[in-house]
């Protein structure tokens, strides 16, 4: 799984703007740019040519409860999860090692 790298394409859409300027963005576009409810955009105007972008904020690291969490705003893939998770616990067992002796 690629996580950002499985961007569609190319899209072409007719929209129709509602009565408070807004439009709906097609549900397969916002699928395939891991796109949800509340995600920012970034606009962009080039005479006639709109263009919106995804903003990906910077992820934040936080101590809760004893754990740290790191906020990106989209779940990482299951194999990088498993990775740092592998890698905190070998550093927390070393860690242990050299407390005991």
């Amino acid at each position: 799984m690629g996580g950002r790298q499985d961007y569609v394409a190319a899209m072409n859409a007719t929209l129709t703007l509602d009565e408070d300027g807004r439009v709906l963005i097609p549900q397969e576009l916002l699928e395939a740019l891991h796109l949800d409810a509340g995600d920012r955009l970034e606009l962009e105007s080039q005479g006639e040519r709109i263009i919106l972008r995804p903003v990906h904020p910077a992820g934040t690291m936080a101590q809760e409860d004893g754990v740290r969490v790191f906020r990106t705003g989209n779940p990482p893939p299951a194999e990088v999860a498993d990775a740092t998770l592998d890698r905190l616990r070998r550093e927390r067992d070393l860690s242990n090692q050299s407390d005991e002796s």
